[in-house]
């Protein structure tokens, strides 16, 4: 009997959100958007060194995200030497793989880089719920049935943390940022070995 009481507690952590396992208080409003404005510039090419780090295998080269209209981006991933690894269009919540390397293209693989490279081109994502937590705002998002909560300090997005059942499953972390372009991006899983680093050029 002794037990019961502390497996109580572990299955009301199980069971807690997100915003109760990191103890946000709630603003008690919701509705609006919150804006990435990080790749929002049609005039502009965003260009990064990138390297990402799939399970035991590792894959450098530039990374040019673009965007060519409202909800539509291209983003294209090649060697130094200018050979595509992959490139993908974002178009009104349409997907589509122009060109993947034959070492990439597995389902899996499609879906997890589909779902990081859209959480980051998305610009105005609808706010369901709105925290504080210390100097930071945290607005919750939604999106393909995952919760996203986006970090902002001094009305600048810092970070998203996306999650599964209110756990940790991915961080994009932007730093460096300057005239709304984030010199640094770190996409990190925390649940399987995919890590994706960003270095404006």
């Amino acid at each position: 009997m002794r037990y019961l009481p502390i497996s109580l507690l572990f299955l009301i952590w199980a069971c807690a959100s997100y915003p109760e396992r990191n103890n946000f208080q709630s603003m008690e409003t919701s509705g609006g958007s919150i804006t990435n404005p990080y790749f929002s510039n049609p005039k502009k090419d965003y260009v990064y060194k990138a390297d990402i780090n799939l399970y035991k295998k590792n894959f450098s080269g530039i990374l040019i995200l673009k965007k060519l209209g409202v909800q539509h981006h291209r983003v294209v991933f090649t060697t130094e030497l200018g050979n595509t690894i992959f490139d993908f269009s974002f178009r009104d919540g349409d997907f589509r793989v122009n060109h993947i390397l034959s070492e990439m293209n597995k389902k899996m693989v499609i879906n997890l880089l589909k779902k990081d490279f859209r959480t980051l081109v998305t610009e105005n994502p609808s706010v369901l719920n709105r925290f504080a937590s210390e100097d930071r705002f945290i607005f919750e998002t939604e999106m393909a049935k995952w919760k996203n909560y986006y970090y902002t300090i001094d009305r600048k997005l810092e970070k998203i943390v996306q999650t599964k059942n209110g756990k940790k499953k991915v961080s994009f972390i932007f730093s460096s940022v300057d005239a709304e372009v984030a010199k640094n991006i770190q996409i990190l899983h925390h649940n399987i070995k995919l890590s994706i680093r960003l270095k404006a050029i």
